[in-house]
């Protein structure tokens, strides 16, 4: 067993954030699940989306530290979409369901595709204010695959953890990246493993976008270096302090940082009217 699941952390987690299951659709089969935590005040929050069908404890380390910052952080794990139109209209209606107009993204591997997807939907009535893209990609087409793939979901799960496993990092591995690896495959089967081409695509559709490059990390380094990501992550909301669309609780945040804050709004206000 992993030790990530067998964690003081994650027990923790999963002792004291409840997992919610909701429908919002006609179809009673199609539930979401989610953990919402945090301050139920904060109107626009932190969503994750996971790889795949991932399940939505896969960024249980980012609920533990940014709630206890004051942030609110939800994660999903959507139910079977066959189209991204299909999932987008569930998303839309999940977030009216939660009374929450506009969010900020979290998108892994295909939740960076489906993050980006919702985006594209809503454009003309934007729901999202931001977006963060984790091993993400930008065209399925990608993750093409050989005859053997119409086979898949005859093979048995040991079979399919080999087929996934030889995507990943081969060699020695630290221990973190080995645990984070063991808790993904033993939750879903992700290919995020991106091509260089892949992430190049990226770099081209987002050309002013933010960089935030780990060394090492692997596919999952919101699982095996989960405290540079949560470092990132309070990086890109901190330009949101003070302001409606605040992820965070403002009894938080120092009366100095508001300021600052409030300062560099004007700054880039001033610049866009030039």
């Amino acid at each position: 067993m992993g030790e990530i699941k067998v964690s003081p952390d994650y027990n923790w987690f999963r002792s004291t954030v409840p997992l919610k299951k909701i429908i919002v659709d006609d179809d009673d089969s199609k539930v979401w699940s989610l953990y919402d935590a945090g301050p139920r005040s904060i109107r626009c929050p932190l969503i994750f989306l996971p790889p795949v069908s991932g399940t939505a404890d896969v960024f249980f380390q980012q609920i533990l530290a940014l709630t206890g910052w004051g942030y609110r952080v939800i994660t999903l794990q959507y139910p079977v979409y066959w189209d991204h139109l299909e999932f987008c209209d569930g998303f839309r209606k999940l977030l009216d369901h939660l009374q929450l107009d506009k969010v900020h993204l979290f998108g892994a591997s295909l939740g960076g595709f489906l993050a980006q997807k919702f985006a594209e939907y809503t454009h003309k009535s934007p729901r999202v204010q931001s977006l963060i893209l984790c091993n993400a990609f930008s065209d399925t087409s990608i993750f093409n695959q050989t005859w053997t793939a119409n086979s898949f979901w005859l093979m048995p799960a040991f079979m399919l953890k080999k087929i996934v496993l030889g995507n990943f990092a081969s060699g020695p591995l630290d221990p973190e990246m080995a645990d984070g690896i063991d808790f993904m495959v033993d939750r879903v089967f992700d290919q995020s493993a991106l091509s260089t081409e892949a992430k190049e695509e990226m770099y081209k559709l987002y050309p002013n976008a933010r960089r935030a490059h780990l060394k090492t990390g692997g596919n999952f380094p919101y699982l095996c270096r989960s405290a540079e990501v949560n470092l990132y992550i309070q990086i890109h909301l901190l330009q949101f302090h003070g302001t409606r669309y605040a992820a965070i609780d403002p009894s938080m945040v120092s009366a100095e940082e508001l300021e600052v804050q409030k300062i560099s709004l004007h700054t880039s206000s001033e610049q866009e009217e030039q």
